[in-house]
């Protein structure tokens, strides 16, 4: 049965469709202007539209989605398999917020670590994987470079598994879409990682907070990502009649912006009103910003950043959008069990996202609930409320 919500956006989605197409055209007007983006064919790896998209940037949590390739070639030449017990460290356990809160010596399978991290974008979850399959966190860093190498992600060196900052890790648009479009082609037995709705672990019910899914046609991916340096950072994908893409944009400056814009260029795409004729491997460096990664901490962890966001969010916290292709999900969110191996306290788990921007080491700006160091934490779940 509708909700009210939902009868309030359907009512929203009588206004003249003149005056949605003006500000769509405003918005991917000022992202083109503003923010690194790329638009890419999967099948074909063909540029559909791209702005600054060799300028050096901090990758955050989209890092994940390199941990979850080199984990993926793990699976593939039968190092792991799902079933490996994924067992939590000191070094794992200490990691900032977002996270689990699991504590050393829980034990996880790594189906089940895949699943929290993606959904939740959990560091700890992202460590630990890292020390089961490349056997430290040296190793596998040096297994994540050397792919990335290998896929000809030229403009990309990671230092950690997870996204938090630091210097030496720093990525393109360009190449994260490589590694994005490998992920599609390469293991596509594994697609479904990148489209769940959200996990529960029999305590806690977690929703993943990259708000196209569900709610975007088509949606199936695949990551988001937040720290102050880099702005907030969505990689989406959408499949429709069997043709994917998938849209980087980096350095939004909030939730909505980054929702709306992914969701803006999807739609572009698929109505074919780009006309891009280079691919990936084709597209030669061009712009600035190739010498020096891009810091925008002063845009985006400030009072006047903070400010910006409230006003993208209702009176209840939730997130507002702006784009007509945003609509509200139909049906109650579909959850995946995702916990520790059976007999071990679940609980621990259940630690509210509320105490991440209190986590030792994290700096949280006063009145905005996101911390520095780390994905987006302490916002409630997105329920995109399209405004005109």
């Amino acid at each position: 049965m509708p909700t009210k919500q939902n009868r309030l956006y359907a009512a929203l989605r009588l206004v003249p469709m003149a005056a949605a197409a003006s500000m769509l055209f405003l918005s991917t007007a000022h992202v083109a202007e503003a923010n690194p983006h790329i638009l890419v064919d999967v099948s074909t790896g063909r540029v559909l539209d791209h702005e600054e998209a060799f300028r050096k940037w901090y990758p955050a949590s989209l890092t994940k989605l390199m941990t979850v390739y080199v984990t993926f070639r793990a699976l593939q030449s039968g190092q792991v398999t799902l079933d490996t017990p994924v067992v939590m460290s000191k070094l794992s356990s200490s990691q900032p917020p977002a996270k689990m809160y699991f504590k050393p010596g829980q034990k996880l399978t790594l189906d089940n670590a895949l699943k929290m991290m993606l959904v939740k974008s959990a560091n700890d979850l992202a460590m630990a994987i890292a020390e089961t399959v490349g056997g430290s966190e040296q190793g596998f860093v040096a297994r994540m470079n050397a792919e990335a190498a290998r896929l000809g992600m030229r403009d990309t060196h990671y230092i950690n598994p997870n996204g938090l900052p630091g210097k030496g890790q720093y990525t393109t648009a360009r190449d994260l879409a490589v590694v994005s479009v490998a992920l599609r082609r390469e293991f596509p037995q594994y697609a479904g990682y990148f489209s769940l709705e959200g996990f529960t672990n029999g305590v806690k019910q977690v929703q993943n907070i990259n708000m196209l899914i569900g709610r975007f046609d088509g949606a199936d991916g695949m990551k988001t990502g937040f720290i102050c340096a880099s702005g907030f950072n969505q990689i989406a994908s959408a499949t429709r009649n069997g043709r994917t893409l998938v849209s980087v944009v980096l350095g939004t400056d909030s939730l909505a912006a980054r929702a709306d814009d992914s969701a803006n260029f999807l739609e572009k795409g698929f109505e074919n009103q780009f006309s891009g004729r280079d691919t990936l491997a084709s597209l030669q460096p061009y712009g600035t910003g190739q010498d020096e990664v891009a810091d925008i901490t002063a845009d985006i962890c400030s009072a006047k950043g903070a400010q910006h966001r409230s006003e993208t969010r209702d009176p209840t916290g939730r997130t507002k959008v702006q784009s007509p292709y945003i609509h509200e999900m139909d049906h109650e969110p579909n959850l995946v069990y995702a916990g520790l191996i059976g007999g071990q306290d679940v609980a621990t788990a259940s630690k509210g996202d509320k105490d991440d921007v209190a986590a030792k080491g994290d700096k949280a700006v006063k009145g905005d609930k996101i911390a520095a160091t780390g994905d987006i934490t302490g916002i409630p779940i997105p329920m995109p409320r399209p405004t005109f």
